[in-house]
């Protein structure tokens, strides 16, 4: 069980004197109230490692804003989206540590950029963007001295993912070590010499601390009316988002706590390779959501009594994506309908989990070879830096010996 409470976006621009874009009355004594700050990116397929970087920015300021690329802006860069430019825009909206974004941001983040928008520094993760031509997207603010980094999260990326979609197998929460996929994470997106240090894939470890991050520990209130969804909520997407942020509009106090189901169980019911995302990953991407209020990891698939009277639930919603029935083929949902208490959800996105993975089987050419271009362009840089460390190591070296 984890709390983690609605977190609205505070307007805190006000507070600065600096409410408007390019605002230029902005007294020092002012700005000190309120620091601000720039996030920039993609954003395709938003899983916990983007929302744990704008978590970390969030910490080092006041007031967060985040830029989004449009599609024919990473299609440019790097190659097509899985997402497009609208669906990544409102997957940044839910995140529960974004103030504001910014539409169609410019791919290379410049010093003009961060004035309009009156924020104090620029903070990114400590892998490297680049550009068609093999720039670095951050180096004029760095150079001014106004970028931040914060640490990447291990055990996950965009190419991780689309990887564990096209491999078909149950390795990636069951058995990191299996051979098959083992062999799969070489190859991905990589050519057969290439392994950049930036796009590397590596076993997620779930620990304490890091549901402690993600989670604010908010009780309900006297007045909210305490909202139970349950799932897989796999590859958390905008189908979700859109179907939670509805959830949360069935009351004007709404505390909504979300049932996750373990992996076997996912598996009973979906099949396949499902879940994409294990248990521990699928909770930090729930958390992450400023419409959940608190998660209950391996949350029982039948609603029963117990649960119900527990939580004290008022309502239990469900969208409109098929009911499995529990092991021995009773409705799960038999108990708060009986209660009178159940609620069908219409979002009006029909998304799910699989068709995102047929939208990755459909394109798979083009994102393999998306992914090793990408490789490629950091294996450049990277090799590049690693001769000029060199050639400063032994200038010290030959300054030595002078001396």
């Amino acid at each position: 069980m984890i709390k983690n409470g609605h977190h609205a976006a505070k307007d805190q621009s006000g507070e600065a004197g600096c409410s408007k874009p390019g605002a230029s009355a902005c007294s020092p004594e002012k700005r000190k109230r309120v620091v601000r700050l720039w996030c920039d990116g993609c954003y395709d397929m938003v899983h916990y490692g983007h929302s744990n970087q704008l978590r970390q920015a969030k910490s080092m300021g006041d007031y967060l804003i985040v830029g989004v690329h449009t599609d024919a802006e990473i299609s440019k860069h790097k190659g097509p989206p899985v997402f497009t430019q609208e669906e990544r825009y409102k997957m940044v909206r839910a995140i529960k540590w974004v103030d504001e974004i910014v539409e169609g941001a410019p791919y290379v983040t410049t010093l003009e950029t961060l004035d309009e928008y009156n924020c104090d520094f620029c903070v990114h993760g400590d892998d490297i963007t680049l550009t068609v031509d093999g720039k670095d997207t951050y180096a004029e603010v760095k150079r001014a001295g106004r970028y931040r980094e914060c640490k990447r999260t291990q055990g996950v990326s965009t190419t991780d993912l689309v990887g564990r979609m096209l491999l078909m197998t149950k390795a990636h929460h069951s058995n990191m070590e299996n051979t098959d996929y083992q062999q799969h994470t070489d190859n991905f997106g990589k050519g057969a010499t290439l392994h950049s240090p930036w796009t590397g894939v590596s076993q997620f470890l779930q620990t304490s601390q890091k549901i402690i991050q993600f989670a604010s520990g908010k009780e309900p209130q006297p007045g909210d009316t305490i909202i139970y969804v349950a799932g897989a909520f796999d590859l958390f997407h905008i189908g979700h988002v859109d179907f939670l942020e509805m959830v949360y509009k069935q009351a004007e106090k709404a505390y909504v706590i979300v049932g996750l189901h373990f992996d076997q169980e996912v598996n009973r019911y979906k099949r396949k390779n499902y879940p994409i995302m294990n248990i521990h990953e699928r909770t930090l991407s729930v958390l992450a959501c400023r419409y959940v209020s608190e998660v209950v990891i391996g949350a029982p698939y039948a609603v029963g009594k117990d649960l119900l009277d527990h939580f004290k639930v008022d309502l239990v919603c469900h969208g409109k994506t098929e009911v499995f029935p529990d092991k021995d083929g009773v409705d799960p949902y038999a108990e708060p309908r009986r209660r009178g208490i159940f609620r069908t959800i219409d979002s009006g996105n029909s998304l799910t989990t699989d068709d995102i993975v047929q939208r990755i089987i459909a394109n798979r050419l083009q994102y393999e070879a998306r992914n090793q271009k990408k490789e490629a362009k950091e294996m450049e840089v990277f090799e590049a830096m690693k001769r000029r460390e060199h050639q400063e190591q032994e200038a010290q070296q030959d300054e030595a010996v002078a001396h």
